[in-house]
């Protein structure tokens, strides 16, 4: 954390005081996207991004890949309105690495570098570097997962034909009757199979989801949902975007996965709806304290005892963080269609998040 720290003092006492001579003072918002860009160090992680020497050149990807984020701490809603942001302030044009209004791409521009960007999955490889980088050398103290819904604007997938059950007397078999086995479930089956495995099983599709919201009133929407691990300090260290209609307790085993593979734990706290003995399971395999809330399924629920349910109220940072992304950044207009390109724009929100709440702790 030294590092940062210097980093920090550099970027904000020396980098700032710069610019203001040579621009106008810089407002909270820019200041906070240079501090980003310093973090997510962009020059090591797009190295793959590089101009080719034959023929066209492509503009600078670095500068675009910037541009993005800037979209995503700004709140702008579309390109067209960034665009029209760069062209009337100096300020933010330079930091993107444009010196006059003519030289920012069009629009056309910036639609093929996202859809790149998108391919490639630059969100999570910036993301998971960070993480690694600034939070996996120290111990943290809580794993908060959660979900949310992502609204899109696109077609929802259609529901896959239903598999016709062979037919059947109810009861037992007669012992000359042979019955087709039930096929595992998947949370019996994500604990022997790897995150690559886990990941490709997850419907990905655009599609209708239903969920409770904590006013107790079911809410529906058209699009996605996005999966968030959280520690300590708001900082989002993994996410996983599946179709809207997945369960929760679905995607729990592989974000698990990902995020040992980033930092190291001790308890991890989730709601009810991860209320499966396969998560427990999977949990303390990995040497970690599960604080799952008690689903009661029809009965008597548990009361949790009050020092772990003191613990279960830090469960409350991944709820910010999904405040955070859609009110600040970008999560509630994603105009974009298809997985990877909704991924890639929340991960340019995620990105933001972490960055700003590692920065946080250093003051």
């Amino acid at each position: 954390m030294s590092k940062l720290s210097k980093l920090w003092h550099t970027t904000i006492d020396f980098l700032c005081d710069f610019l203001e001579e040579e621009l106008d003072p810089l407002t909270e918002k820019q200041k906070r996207f240079i501090a980003i860009c310093e973090l997510a160090k962009l020059d090591e992680q797009m190295k793959d991004y590089a101009s080719h020497p034959l023929g066209r050149k492509k503009k600078t990807r670095i500068d675009l890949a910037k541009t993005f984020i800037a979209k995503a701490v700004h709140n702008f809603p579309t390109t067209s309105i960034l665009i029209e942001h760069l062209k009337g302030c100096k300020n933010l044009r330079r930091l993107c690495g444009w010196e006059y209004a003519y030289q920012i791409p069009s629009e056309s521009t910036f639609s093929r570098a996202f859809a790149e960007f998108a391919n490639g999955n630059l969100g999570e490889v910036i993301h998971k570097a960070m993480v690694k980088n600034h939070c996996g050398k120290k111990l943290a103290g809580h794993i908060s997962r959660d979900s949310t819904a992502i609204k899109a604007r696109e077609k929802a997938a259609k529901k896959p034909a239903k598999k016709s059950k062979p037919k059947h007397k109810r009861g037992r078999p007669r012992k000359d009757e042979k019955r087709e086995a039930k096929p595992p479930k998947r949370l019996e089956l994500q604990p022997r199979r790897s995150l690559e495995e886990n990941l490709v099983d997850l419907p990905t599709d655009c599609n209708w989801g239903q969920k409770r919201n904590s006013q107790g009133k079911t809410e529906t929407w058209k699009g996605y949902k996005l999966h968030i691990d959280c520690i300590d300090g708001d900082i989002p260290i993994s996410t996983v975007l599946t179709s809207a209609s997945l369960h929760d307790s679905q995607a729990a085993i592989p974000l698990a996965q990902m995020s040992n593979e980033r930092v190291t734990n001790l308890y991890d706290l989730m709601d009810a709806a991860y209320c499966a003995a396969g998560i427990t399971d999977y949990s303390k395999s990995l040497g970690h304290v599960p604080i799952i809330d008690e689903n009661p399924r029809r009965g008597v629920k548990k009361e949790i005892l009050s020092a772990t349910k003191q613990r279960y109220k830090e469960r409350s940072s991944v709820e910010r963080v999904n405040s955070y992304l859609k009110d600040n950044y970008g999560a509630r207009h994603v105009r974009v269609r298809g997985h990877a390109k909704v991924k890639l724009h929340l991960m340019f929100g995620v990105i933001s998040i972490c960055a700003t709440q590692i920065f946080r702790l250093l003051e």
